[in-house]
């Protein structure tokens, strides 16, 4: 038995240092190809306009193909198509990095986020089975291992453009994913029985109250990433309205992403003590009070107020990522794969519509809208309360 215990524990351990890798990574892919766009916008003469087509070619594909992706792997053990992601994103960077001019820049683009569209389902489904009912905690790691690749890899890329050519950059940004690629089939285990139960346990699993559950969810998540996105957009203005210039914006930013990480490492435990709904409530309440404290303070009390800002606006996602498995009907990959669509599509459409609130009164209309939008998850939270509880029902009387 002890045995039996010890290769499990080490097969958990393996599988999701495997996925946080892979997540790190690709994380830090996505945030480190903003570095190049001034680059590229004096490179090709691209209107702002027409830099932000480019960066939709990425983005946009790495969110729209997370469901199609997830059908398209779902006999896929979660280790080989982890292996594929990184290998496919690996490879769009490489074909940016070749002088093919702007159609080469495009097509790399879109296959590096053909890639990244892999790694968010199929990486959260390897967690998920791997861990079964524990798998919150572990769930929340892998959304921080996330955060650690969006701090190191764009810090890293600033660092060398100086240093470099752009192109070499890129390819040198591709190394690590051709190294990470090699090692995952020795380092992650090649499957997990649990994932087996996964899919067999679909249909029985698949009634109205488990999809009603994750659609509030999925619009708990939506709202939740919204609220970040409106208020990112605002903060450096606010800033400079309290007399902050350009450094101040960047450590205020600093502030409220250090604070994101460790609320993303802690709120999966605050999570299992308050539980879901209790944890949901009371980060979204204090997000909306903190948003519309930073309104009134000035500007040293506001940067003290920023980090615990950023515990509560970016923690309640490893709580909401770490119940998608209670209510995913059976189908935990895709589950994850709707539950990212929906955050990323929120991720890009909300800070257009904050914008035009403020365009048509003022910001800080647009920040109280983003706290208005903070709020409204608590009575959707209360909602979600049933589910949760039938979840609980339905899973204590399956057979294990």
């Amino acid at each position: 038995m002890m045995t039996t215990f010890k290769n499990r524990w080490t097969a958990q351990k393996r599988s999701l240092l495997g996925a946080c890798l892979t997540h790190a990574l690709h994380d830090g892919y996505t945030d480190g190809l903003y570095a190049f766009l001034p680059v590229w916008q004096a490179q090709f003469g691209l209107s702002y306009a027409a830099l932000a087509v480019v960066r939709a070619l990425y983005y946009g594909t790495m969110g729209g193909l997370q469901i199609p992706a997830d059908r398209a792997l779902r006999g896929w053990p979660p280790r080989a198509a982890l292996v594929l992601s990184t290998l496919l994103a690996a490879a769009g960077l490489l074909i940016m990095a070749l002088p093919l001019g702007f159609a080469g820049l495009c097509v790399g683009l879109v296959v590096a986020g053909m890639g990244s569209s892999i790694q968010h389902p199929r990486g959260s489904m390897l967690v998920a089975d791997t861990y079964g009912k524990a798998s919150r905690r572990a769930l929340g790691t892998y959304n921080f291992a996330g955060d650690i690749g969006k701090a190191t890899l764009p810090a890293l890329v600033a660092l060398l453009l100086p240093i470099l050519a752009w192109r070499p950059v890129l390819a040198l940004m591709a190394l690590p994913g051709i190294v990470l690629a090699a090692a995952l089939p020795m380092l992650t285990p090649a499957t997990s029985g649990a994932a087996l139960a996964d899919k067999a346990g679909a249909a029985e699993h698949g009634g109205r109250h488990g999809r009603g559950g994750f659609r509030i969810l999925m619009s708990i998540g939506a709202l939740d990433t919204a609220t970040r996105m409106g208020y990112l957009l605002f903060l450096p203005f606010l800033i400079h309205d309290k007399g902050g210039g350009s450094p101040t914006v960047g450590i205020a930013l600093a502030l409220l992403f250090i604070g994101g990480a460790f609320g993303k490492a802690s709120c999966g435990w605050l999570g299992e003590q308050l539980g879901v709904v209790g944890c949901v409530m009371a980060t979204e309440a204090a997000t909306a009070l903190l948003i519309v404290t930073t309104l009134s303070t000035a500007l040293v009390p506001t940067l003290f107020l920023l980090p615990l800002l950023g515990v509560v606006l970016n923690g309640t996602s490893s709580v909401l990522y770490g119940t998608v498995p209670e209510l995913s009907a059976g189908d935990t990959g895709r589950a994850f794969a709707e539950f990212y669509t929906s955050v990323i599509g929120a991720g890009g459409i909300a800070p257009i519509v904050y914008g035009m609130v403020a365009d048509h009164s003022n910001k800080t209309v647009g920040v109280l809208t983003s706290a208005a939008t903070a709020f409204l998850i608590v009575p959707l939270a209360l909602m979600l309360r049933a589910h949760l509880r039938q979840s609980a029902i339905e899973q204590r009387s399956t057979p294990s």
